[in-house]
């Protein structure tokens, strides 16, 4: 059940994919080191990896593997 409009936005973004470019999943873990790098120290991710977050936005598998990453890179610091 959607209990919020923000949920039925997250459910029809999931459904319609991407606007601009998106990775595949092999893509997505070849560059996936890079994309989390930048994030953690303060570069624009979204640009040094076009299409990552749209691919971790549609892929919870992807996704998991982005928050578990960052987190490990994140604890180091």
């Amino acid at each position: 059940m959607i209990d919020k409009p923000s949920d039925t936005h997250r459910l029809l973004d999931q459904l319609l994919g991407p606007a601009g470019p998106e990775l595949t999943c092999e893509q997505c873990f070849e560059l996936l080191d890079v994309y989390v790098e930048a994030e953690v120290t303060g570069e624009d991710a979204r640009a040094r990896v076009p299409g990552m977050q749209a691919h971790l936005s549609g892929c919870p598998a992807c996704a998991e593997e982005h928050e578990s990453l960052r987190d490990l890179l994140s604890a180091r610091d």
